[in-house]
């Protein structure tokens, strides 16, 4: 392919984005390369809910991705990054219902179908919004191959799963109190619920005794409770049989007020006695330590609550009312007959809905659940085995342990519309249950469960679902199962990465990915969550219009390290444009220097001078530390090692240096100085390119290469033979000469446009014979008009001077320098320099550090105390000699 060759001379990622993916499909670059003998390299995308639009996090957690998948894909592997999204049950019904209660309708007046035609076009219309913004965000992923959670395949899978688990027993049908949402409608798992502190009351309210019977005195108990709603279910009053103030009581019977029904007082370890009265009501069919207790004394479980959270036929008076009204009404009732005694203000821990927002009810119900202590125990050893899978950051594998060792049985059922059908049938005659793949032959005779399945069930197996599974013969199954990682955040360990833990080992006896990295959170800057009710929420759509999706995958890259959080910040979102425009320009300018050259071919080693032996020593340290943080998921490390090389290395040093002798030199200086040049920019830009997807290809089909894309170029490995040790102390030397110089300069406000004379004294003749190699570099950074260096420089009486490891460097400027301002200096030098090397001193004195520390550790200690020591010695001479002039 010809290079492409229009450059604007200012980054515009509108510009440089504008038709690149497209282009990208069209070339079929996202699909696996087919190369048989290439190690295959697998993610599964975390399939985004088809609630909404995608949000930051969603941006960070595909960018994690493509990342992993663009850099594989350079390195030869044969990748699938296979996409798709999740039908989300409960949360997109609860979506479509609140967009039809605008309409006034709700879906009941619809009917089942309807309804869920409603929802398909809801799906259609936000897939499509999804397409849209993966395509923005440059996701490299196989279209070809995406699925949805609800697709036939899916489908067939699920079914598959429950049959067999059904079958071995791991699902079972049972009444049970479970977390009930009034507004969905539908049944809870534990992790749905979320707890938050919301105000409430301790409403302390007398029993009366129906013998005549007295208490301290009283004919009644005194009961205290946060929801006298509930009351209505009462069934019994229990005390602990250890607690010696109740025991005559035992056997004794109340009423209930506001209704005329007794209850009896009953004995229970449950009950705590130094918690409140130490009396409790137990209401079975509405709290799930009560239904324990229940069961125990065989209680009956008088349910008093419809599904939508009104007072039901059982509630007397109040039937009709909702929860929350009927406890208002209840109290002032309570109030006005003389039961009430007090009425407490507290602020106390309440179930919410996760999706739907509202205060969760504990219902009594007939559900459908999953056995978990067989599959627990399934994981767990698996963490023990070499197929183990790897938590990064590693702590995690704690969280899940802990959740996996303490985890109850599962209610998958849920009674909505939207979802995976339960693949059970019930006989309209005999009541029998039958489970199986497909309907009962006399199909007439039986009605389906009307439940849909729990949306993580079908969730937990997509690693190996969306790959042909139950097809055990399908090519991506063999291909490509077990994944390779996958990347999700670190809140959905429960939810999600458990349940394909345990589903993958019990299905496929495979984990089913060898890594899970694990992000946080994206936070505003103030540290705070996004959210609706703050008004803080950031639309990654509008920060890729102003910045460019480059610059936003970059913050995303390295803002964190794994397993944290992150704060957007407009501000780092400036830098992050800033450092894209650097390098647009330093690529610019090599681009400009190439013109029609071949693609770049490194000199032969005779021809490098000190500048390009050190450059290219550089490169190759950047390369191979980038590799090793990719390897480990250090993003944010090998950015910042980019960075560094980018800004400081390749384009404050560098290309600054080349300009003398593409100005200066000859031709044959020139041509190996531009192939440098034109290399070092290529094997950059492919480092750079998993993070920085389209400017690299735009700057990279800009140059002379070879090669369609730089998406399937070769990523850079590190060559041993670029290593230089020597050219790099030597340009640290020279670089910290130059930079004496400017802030020589700078302190004395001489611009750098005036020449002025040059003193350097070294040390030793080896410094000084590399220093006088590189005059040219020197002439062009500091501008001398005369420029000395030797071991035998007489310090002038009256210079400004700068310090160096093995050098000091002078300039006479006796009309600029403040004699008492130099001495000033000076004195403050040596007190800072005295302070580091006691500091070095006392590190390298203390026993613990010496024989504990790496040796390599010790002695750059021990070399940084010899440095610091000069400086401190050649300190002191020059201070001696200003107190001369």
């Amino acid at each position: 392919m010809t290079a492409d060759k229009e450059m604007s001379t200012k980054y515009d990622p509108t510009a440089v984005e504008a038709g690149r993916y497209q282009w990208w499909i069209d070339q079929g670059l996202f699909k696996p390369s087919g190369n048989k003998k290439a190690h295959p390299y697998s993610i599964v995308i975390p399939p985004p809910n088809v609630t909404g639009k995608l949000h930051l996090g969603h941006a960070w957690d595909t960018t994690l991705q493509d990342m992993l998948i663009r850099q594989k894909r350079m390195q030869g592997y044969d990748v699938l990054w296979l996409p798709g999204m999740d039908h989300a049950g409960i949360a997109t019904q609860a979506k479509v219902e609140a967009r039809l209660r605008k309409q006034g309708i709700s879906r009941y007046d619809l009917g089942r179908e309807k309804f869920v035609q409603q929802v398909w076009d809801w799906k259609d219309e936000y897939a499509d919004i999804i397409h849209k913004q993966w395509a923005k965000l440059g996701i490299s992923v196989d279209y070809d191959r995406e699925r949805f959670t609800l697709d036939e395949g899916l489908n067939k899978a699920v079914r598959k799963v429950f049959v067999d688990l059904y079958n071995k027993g791991l699902i079972y049908r049972g009444t049970y109190i479970i977390n009930w949402d009034p507004q969905a409608r539908t049944a809870l798992s534990d992790i749905e619920v979320i707890h938050k502190d919301d105000k409430g009351a301790f409403y302390h309210v007398k029993y009366p005794f129906t013998d005549g019977t007295t208490f301290n005195g009283k004919d009644y108990i005194e009961i205290a409770t946060t929801r006298p709603e509930t009351m209505f279910g009462d069934e019994a009053v229990a005390v602990n049989p250890n607690d010696d103030r109740y025991k005559e009581l035992v056997g004794k019977h109340v009423r209930v007020p506001l209704v005329d029904r007794e209850i009896e007082i009953i004995a229970d370890d449950y009950v705590t006695p130094d918690f409140g009265t130490g009396m409790v009501k137990i209401t079975p069919a509405h709290d799930p330590n009560d239904f324990k207790v229940g069961k125990r004394h065989n209680l009956p479980e008088l349910n008093t609550m419809n599904e939508d959270a009104s007072m039901n036929e059982n509630a007397g008076k109040y039937q009709g009312l909702d929860r929350f009204a009927a406890r208002e009404a209840m109290v002032k009732d309570l109030t006005d007959q003389g039961y009430m005694l007090k009425v407490v203000p507290i602020v106390h821990s309440v179930g919410h809905s996760e999706r739907t927002g509202v205060q969760v009810e504990a219902r009594l119900s007939t559900q459908w659940f999953v056995k978990m202590k067989p599959l627990a125990k399934l994981a767990l050893d698996n963490q023990k085995t070499a197929d183990k899978v790897n938590f990064i950051p590693g702590r995690f594998e704690h969280t899940f342990t802990q959740w996996m060792e303490n985890v109850h049985d599962w209610v998958i059922s849920r009674q909505l519309w939207w979802g995976h059908r339960i693949p059970a049938w019930y006989h309209k005659k005999t009541g029998e249950v039958y489970v199986g793949m497909e309907a009962p032959k006399d199909a007439e005779n039986w009605t389906q469960d009307t439940d849909v399945l729990d949306t993580w069930f079908s969730s937990g197996l997509w690693p190996f679902s969306t790959m042909g599974w139950p097809d055990t013969d399908s090519p991506d199954y063999k291909r490509y199962f077990p994944t390779s990682t996958l990347v999700t955040g670190y809140d959905i360990i429960f939810f999600w990465v458990s349940r394909m833990i345990f589903q993958s080992l019990e299905f496929t006896g495979k984990a089913p990915f060898k890594n899970v990295l694990l992000h946080g959170l994206i936070r505003d800057e103030q540290g705070r969550k996004m959210s609706k009710s703050l008004g803080n929420g950031i639309d990654p759509m509008d920060v890729i219009k102003k910045y460019g999706v480059d610059a936003l995958r970059w913050f995303l890259i390295t803002g964190s390290t794994p397993g944290q959080d992150i704060r957007f910040s407009y501000t780092k979102m400036d830098a992050a444009w800033n450092f894209i425009n650097k390098i647009w320009n330093a690529s610019r300018y090599v681009i400009m220097n190439l013109g029609d050259m071949a693609a770049p071919v490194l000199p032969d080693k005779s021809k490098w001078d000190l500048a390009d032996r050190w450059i290219l020593s550089r490169l190759n340290a950047t390369i191979k530390q980038v590799n090793e943080q990719f390897d480990k998921f250090e993003f944010g490390e090998a950015g910042r090692a980019l960075y560094n090389f980018i800004w400081n290395d390749f384009c404050d040093w560098y290309i600054e240096m080349t300009k003398e002798k593409l100005n200066n030199g000859t031709d044959e200086e020139k041509a190996d100085t531009k192939n440098i040049l034109g290399y070092v920019l290529d094997q950059t830009l492919k480092l750079m390119h998993p993070i920085m997807p389209f400017v690299t290809e735009k700057l990279w089909l800009s140059m002379p290469h070879e090669g369609k894309s730089i998406m399937v170029a070769k990523y850079p490995v590190a060559d041993a033979a670029l290593n230089d040790p020597v050219a790099t102390e030597q340009m640290s030397n020279l670089i910290a000469m130059i930079k004496a110089v400017r802030n020589i300069r700078n302190e004395a406000n001489a611009p750098m446009s005036k020449p002025v004379d040059i003193l350097v004294k070294v040390d030793n003749q080896h410094l000084g014979d590399m220093l006088n190699a590189n005059r040219d570099y020197i002439d062009r950074f500091c501008h001398p008009a005369e420029l000395t260096i030797s071991t035998d420089v007489q310090a002038p009486k009256l210079a400004m001077s700068g310090i160096l490891a093995g050098a000091e460097v002078y300039i006479p400027m006796a009309e600029l320098v403040d004699l008492d301002e130099e001495r000033a200096k000076m004195k403050k030098e040596i007190a800072k320099l005295e302070k580091e090397v006691q500091r070095s001193q006392k590190k390298l004195g203390n026993e613990k550090f010496v024989n504990n520390a790496p040796e390599k550790v010790v002695e750059a200690e021990k070399q940084k105390a010899v440095e610091w020591q000069q400086k401190l010695d050649s300190a002191k001479e020059r201070l001696a000699s200003l107190e001369e002039a």
